[in-house]
C-alpha cells in the first residue's frame, strides 16, 4: 500500500473509531475542508468544529471503502457507503428522531508532505433528505 493509501485509510480508521484528534493529526495546519454542498472551510480549527457538530447531530460509520491514488501520490479519491442515525437536529435540516439513513459517498484529496491538504466530501443530500424524512 502507498504512502497516501495508508494516510487515507488512516484517516478513516480514526472516523470510524470517533477519534477527531486522530483525524486532525492526519492534516496540515491549513487543510482545506469542502463541505458537501456547501463552502470551504480553511484550517485544522474549522475542522474541528465541524466534527463536533457532526458527531453532535449524526452518528455515522463507512463501509465498503475503497481508496485510489494518483501515480505520483498527490491526490487520491475515496469511496465508501454512509450509515448512519441522524441524532439532533442540525441547522437548516429536518427534525431529527433518531432516523436511521444509508447512502454512498465519496471524497477527493490532495497530499502535500504527508499530510492531508483538502478534503473535499461528497454525497446525494437529496436521497438523505428522502430517508431521514420518509
Amino acid at each position: 500500500m502507498s504512502d497516501t493509501a495508508t494516510l487515507i485509510a488512516d484517516y478513516y480508521a480514526a472516523f470510524n473509531r470517533g477519534d477527531v484528534e486522530g483525524m486532525l493529526a492526519l492534516l496540515s495546519d491549513d487543510v482545506a475542508h469542502d463541505v458537501n454542498e456547501s463552502g470551504r472551510e480553511p484550517g485544522r480549527a474549522a475542522f474541528k468544529n465541524f466534527m463536533a457538530r457532526m458527531n453532535h447531530c449524526y452518528r455515522e460509520n463507512l463501509t465498503d471503502i475503497v481508496v485510489m491514488v494518483s501515480a505520483d501520490g498527490a491526490r487520491a479519491a475515496a469511496e465508501f457507503i454512509v450509515n448512519g442515525t441522524y441524532l439532533s437536529t442540525d441547522a437548516g435540516l429536518p427534525e431529527a428522531r433518531g432516523q436511521t439513513y444509508k447512502l454512498p459517498g465519496g471524497a477527493f484529496f490532495t497530499v502535500k508532505e504527508g499530510k492531508i491538504a483538502r478534503v473535499t466530501n461528497y454525497y446525494n443530500l437529496q436521497e438523505w433528505l428522502r430517508q431521514v424524512q420518509a
